[in-house]
């Protein structure tokens, strides 16, 4: 067999193992090391793996994922995700649509100190579809809303998913974290109109709440989201400004939240202990997701696949924003199957080269599309992990009555990625502007 064909083949292999239940990091570092030692050599396929293992592990560049974990469960055993409902409730909550709508506001505010989807959608899904249940909000909708207002949490900086990125293919993280800025927000205004406009057709969906005193919505922020403000404006505007690296930016977001939240007695030693315990065990998981990710670039690289894609691409009588269009709905296709940061670190060494090299795209661009696809893969069956933790929280409610409510938010994720290719500098701008 040739390099090519070798490549296929532990392409489909790692297809077969996630098919068996193998863990995806094992799956892919399996695939990558049979691969490596059919074209190489099986002393060479050791010798990778043991070097890539151990660099992965012991990487200070990686060291900031860690960081950023951690400062993301910190707020969540401290109640910051209640507070900042509370605010967003009493804000805009009597709207058509407001309790769901005001979720998407949370959402995207915690998002900013969580930098996981996860993670948002089970702390804000724990507080508002509670309440959503309390106003009689159809099911569907209302878990529905939390679900997808979670991947918000990969897009609002920080994001996990814009670190590891960052690092795979050796751009800026801070580039990236700015990039997310205004596709976030422009995500979480499309997520409100859609609530909006369904509860404009049919009231039933979502009554609106009771109506607040501006008096008692200032009373709610001052006890709900200025720690995020706070913590925001340190850990990101240090590294915006040049202070910090993307660790010690990391470093002092954790630090400054873990200080916060003990001085005004909102962590209690139990949350402390949980937060260390869920850090280490995401950590350890994304850890050895990038080393499988390495191991299988490895192959990739020998097998000469991107190369070989990337002329087949370049070669194709389309504009370069069709070629896109079929990266994207290949994305999407394996979102329905893969995890989202497995997603992406499998397919940067195939399609990364693709879109910046021979279709000339911004690589930062590149990769805030990219995570707005993956965000897709988060909510859509049957591996739609967000909706998995909703089905969690509210186990009484059917799995298909979530994803049935899923839809509306997947079309305004769509719009959303058609607007940032049909206008790029939603994602550059930022960027741009400080690098003058």
């Amino acid at each position: 067999m040739n390099e090519i064909t070798t490549g296929i083949l532990s392409i489909i292999l790692f297809f077969v193992l996630l098919g068996f239940k193998m863990p995806i990091a094992y799956a892919m570092a399996l695939a990558g090391f049979l691969g490596f030692s059919y074209i190489v050599s099986p002393a060479a396929a050791f010798r990778v793996v043991s070097k890539d293992i151990y660099t992965t592990f012991s990487s200070y560049t990686l060291s900031v994922i860690p960081m950023f974990v951690f400062m993301g469960f910190i707020a969540y055993y401290s109640g910051i995700g209640s507070r900042i409902y509370n605010f967003a409730y009493k804000l805009i909550g009597h709207l058509p649509g407001g309790l769901s709508i005001a979720t998407q506001v949370t959402c995207g505010l915690f998002g900013a100190v969580c930098g996981s989807n996860t993670a948002t959608a089970a702390t804000i899904g724990a507080i508002a579809i509670p309440e959503m249940k309390k106003y009689k909000y159809n099911d569907s909708l209302s878990t529905a809303s939390v679900a997808a207002g979670g991947a918000l949490g990969i897009l609002i900086p920080p994001s996990v998913i814009f670190i590891v990125y960052g690092i795979a293919t050796e751009q800026s993280v801070g580039s990236l974290f700015l990039a997310g800025i205004l596709p976030g927000v422009l995500l979480m205004g499309l997520y409100m109109l859609t609530v909006y406009i369904l509860a404009k057709k049919n009231p039933l969906l979502a009554p609106p709440g009771p109506k607040y005193s501006w008096k008692e919505r200032l009373e709610s922020l001052q006890g709900g989201i200025w720690e995020v403000a706070i913590i925001f404006a340190l850990a990101l505007g240090g590294l915006f400004l040049g202070w910090f690296t993307p660790t010690e930016s990391g470093a002092v977001g954790a630090f400054g939240i873990l200080i916060l939240t003990l001085l005004e007695k909102q962590l209690t030693f139990e949350g402390l202990k949980k937060a260390l315990s869920d850090s280490t065990r995401t950590t350890a998981m994304i850890m050895l997701l990038v080393a499988g990710a390495v191991i299988f670039g490895r192959l990739m690289a020998v097998s000469r696949i991107p190369f070989e894609l990337a002329n087949w691409a370049g070669n194709l009588p389309l504009p370069p924003y069709a070629i896109m269009t079929i990266i994207l709905a290949i994305y999407f296709a394996l979102g329905f199957f893969i995890d989202a940061l497995a997603l992406v670190l499998l397919t940067i060494p195939i399609f990364y080269p693709v879109a910046v090299n021979v279709l000339g795209y911004d690589p930062i661009w590149f990769g805030v599309i990219i995570v707005l696809v993956v965000a897709m893969g988060v909510i859509t069956p049957p591996v739609g992990m967000n909706v998995y933790v909703i089905k969690g929280i509210v186990p009484d409610i059917a799995l298909e009555t979530i994803f049935r409510g899923i839809w509306p938010f997947v079309g305004a994720l769509a719009v959303c990625i058609f607007l940032l290719i049909a206008f790029t500098p939603i994602a550059t701008f930022l960027p741009e502007l400080l690098s003058k």
